[in-house]
């Protein structure tokens, strides 16, 4: 993910898309398409984990599409 440090924080201040993740439900997808990356036109995918006291950055892809889940964002 090294070059995308800035898209990663506009992908967690603005996603296009939330997803709860179905494997870990403390959890989130957060989604923004970006044009021209170095592997074309993909979602970069932020994943959250958040606790009461904490949250943090668990990893960062890019990917052909989102994850079915439930959508956290926008609500639906």
């Amino acid at each position: 993910m090294n070059g995308l440090e800035q898209e990663i924080a506009d992908t967690l201040r603005r996603p296009s898309l939330v997803v709860q993740s179905l494997s870990d439900t403390a959890a989130a997808l957060h989604y923004r398409y970006y044009f021209g990356t170095r592997v074309g036109d993909k979602w970069l995918c932020v994943v959250v984990k958040y606790s009461a006291l904490d949250s943090f950055v668990l990893t960062a892809y890019l990917t052909n599409k989102p994850k079915k889940g439930t959508q956290l964002w926008p609500k639906t």
